[in-house]
């Protein structure tokens, strides 16, 4: 996948769903985000924060701005900065890919993981493939915990992405 356009386009799906997912989960009591409900991160607060922090270490990564954080760690506690936050970096991202090239995603990338200090290299367009592939995973976590609390999260197909409509 070295094609620019289609990581602009999964910025732009991670924007929206993001947007779709912090508005259902504001409907939410503060008790019931925090509550254990079984997940790998334990709550859907839990599971958000983990899906910001991945992004903010790739991002990181990928600028040469390194964020330094824990997978599991809890960045934000308080919902409202936490969708702020998440808003920023999504906007972030979507300037990013605005900068790929198909010279950059077909360069090997190499980076440290949070959990070993062993250095790995990788096709700059996998890495990239990966980042929003883990959003998506962790979005569907949610997605089912939302569902299981009697939330519906809509229409969360890619060919539904509101600026695809419009081509």
């Amino acid at each position: 996948m070295d094609n620019p356009s289609y990581y602009k386009t999964m910025a732009d799906y991670n924007h929206w769903m993001n947007q779709n997912l912090y508005t259902v989960c504001s409907k939410i009591s503060d008790i019931k985000r925090r509550e254990d409900l079984g997940a790998f991160f334990k709550s859907i607060h839990g599971t958000l924060n983990h899906i910001l922090v991945g992004d903010r270490l790739w991002l990181g990564r990928f600028t040469k701005q390194p964020f330094l954080a824990k997978l599991d760690q809890e960045i934000y506690s308080d919902f409202d900065e936490l969708r702020r936050e998440r808003e920023l970096t999504d906007q972030q991202i979507i300037e990013w890919c605005d900068t790929v090239s198909s010279e950059w995603l077909n360069h090997p990338f190499t980076y440290t993981r949070t959990t070993s200090p062993i250095a790995q290299t990788r096709p700059g367009w996998l890495l990239v493939t990966h980042f929003f592939n883990h959003q998506t995973h962790h979005r569907g976590q949610i997605a089912t915990l939302l569902n299981q609390l009697g939330y519906d999260l809509g229409v969360t197909d890619l060919p539904y992405l509101p600026s695809l409509e419009t081509q």
